[in-house]
């Protein structure tokens, strides 16, 4: 075990492998996610799946849901039994072989091997993916001294920006080798990058603060005090109800005070205000995760441009999202947060973030409805919505990582982690059931999730929902009043 280095202004030695890590593995998530639209749709004398675009985005938002509901468990592995750093290393070995079944789809015949490999290849990256998510967020927060909390919103603002640096390259990258050498080599090159993630993981072992699970300090997560302090309160009710109790009623978490630390239970108390703010963020995730579903394949009906001697399509155009990031990352963390002072809290910027968020679809819409009408647009012209979705994900995602970990209490990091990483999940279940309920019949019908009619629609409920989060930010009291 290591400790931070002496000079409460400066970061953590140990922090340069795991930003390494997390671009390397962000590298193998986004590159596979890139193609993963175009390989479902794509003509099977082409090497794709020949699959409609309602049946691609269904596929691509329940792995999403699998990717960020599996967090919950294994973050729950994590705090109570194992630890934040053995959970990263072990779940990246299934990461691995996720990538490495994909790579192996040629050798099925027919598009329903294909269809086995995949499914296979996606749960088992869905696994190891979502197995790290928690942790190693969280991990990034465990190597700070509690006098190095100012740097934290910094720290979090690089490690956002190295998944961006290692999916920006993705982007241009597996597309290319998917162009020129097939599917297979595409998603095996992803592989490559996991096994390299892990490897550079491995290497600060000896330098990390490993903050140890709930098994070995013996204290109490938020279930074990909620639900003793449920079945108090329902006896009391009980009790009551029969007469054969009266006297003054306890409190919720006052019902645990006989049996758990006040330490612990001010750590199971502030689950629930974080969950308030947690709620409405799916939405959010609903809209943004479909880049890499909606947005592409609105873009396959568009028109390539030429970048520096580079094609640019559907699938290249993702790019734009992680390089937009790592220009917008330091300028609003560096530049104009501190400017704006207690203006720039973290639910204000999330606020504003689901604003943004709702206009960046108007923008969508208005280009599927030129599409629609016959027209010809350039694929650059999707430039303008991710210039502002991408500017509201700084705001919201950035922000979220720093609000759920410094609002959550030390024994429950990775579980709170994993409670963020839950609204994406119901994000993409989301777009999953929209695409389900709103899907027709006829000529056209199968192509519903991408239209003017269906982007407007979610450009609205979430203008909606910007309304009510930005009413329920208001009432939220920091843990930790310098957060504001």
């Amino acid at each position: 075990m290591s400790s931070s280095s002496t000079n409460p202004n400066r970061w953590p030695p140990q922090i340069k492998y795991i930003v390494g890590n997390e671009a390397c593995e962000r590298f193998s998530y986004y590159g596979m996610k890139s193609i993963l639209a175009g390989y479902i749709t794509g003509e099977v004398v082409k090497g794709g799946l020949g699959q409609a675009s309602d049946t691609a985005t269904t596929i691509i938002h329940t792995y999403g849901f699998a990717v960020y509901f599996l967090p919950l468990f294994v973050a729950w592995l994590s705090d109570k039994m194992i630890g934040r750093y053995n959970t990263i290393l072990w779940v990246s070995l299934f990461y691995c072989l996720g990538h490495g079944v994909l790579a192996c789809s040629d050798f099925a015949t027919g598009v329903n091997g294909k269809m086995a490999f995949l499914f296979s290849g996606l749960s088992l990256i869905a696994f190891g993916s979502g197995g790290i998510k928690p942790c190693v967020s969280a991990f990034v927060g465990d190597q700070f001294r509690s006098d190095q909390s100012h740097l934290l919103q910094k720290a979090y603002g690089a490690f956002y920006w190295s998944i961006n640096f290692g999916s920006f390259f993705s982007f241009l990258t597996i597309p290319w080798i998917k162009n020129h050498h097939g599917y297979s080599w595409a998603f095996a090159v992803p592989g490559v990058l996991m096994a390299m993630a892990t490897f550079i993981f491995w290497l600060g072992t000896k330098h990390y603060v490993r903050v140890p699970p709930s098994r070995e300090t013996k204290t109490a997560g938020f279930i074990k005090i909620f639900r003793y302090a449920l079945t108090v309160i329902v006896k009391e009710l009980w009790f009551a109800l029969i007469g054969r109790k009266r006297g003054p009623r306890q409190s919720f978490w006052g019902a645990a005070s006989n049996r758990f630390t006040p330490q612990e239970i001010d750590a199971a108390k502030s689950v629930g205000p974080i969950l308030s703010i947690f709620a409405l963020v799916p939405v959010f995730w609903a809209l943004f995760d479909q880049t890499n579903s909606t947005w592409v394949l609105q873009g396959l009906k568009m028109v390539p441009f030429q970048l520096f001697g580079l094609e640019i399509g559907a699938e290249q155009m993702q790019s734009a999202n992680p390089a937009l990031v790592m220009i917008l990352v330091p300028l609003l963390t560096l530049g104009i947060y501190p400017r704006l002072g207690r203006f720039a809290s973290p639910l204000k910027r999330m606020s504003f973030g689901l604003f943004l968020t709702a206009a960046s679809y108007v923008i969508v819409a208005i280009l599927q409805k030129q599409i629609e009408s016959g027209a010809h647009l350039s694929v650059a012209w999707q430039t303008l919505p991710y210039i502002v979705l991408t500017t509201a994900e700084v705001l919201v995602s950035t922000t979220g990582l720093e609000f759920a970990f410094t609002q959550a209490a030390p024994e429950m990091k990775s579980t709170i982690m994993s409670f963020w990483l839950l609204t994406v999940a119901f994000g993409n279940l989301l777009v999953t059931a929209v695409t389900k309920i709103f899907a027709g019949s006829g000529p056209g019908a199968h192509e519903a999730s991408v239209s003017t009619g269906r982007f407007l629609m979610y450009a609205g409920m979430t203008f909606v929902v910007a309304i009510l989060f930005s009413i329920i930010a208001a009432r939220y009291r920091y843990r930790n009043e310098t957060a504001v």
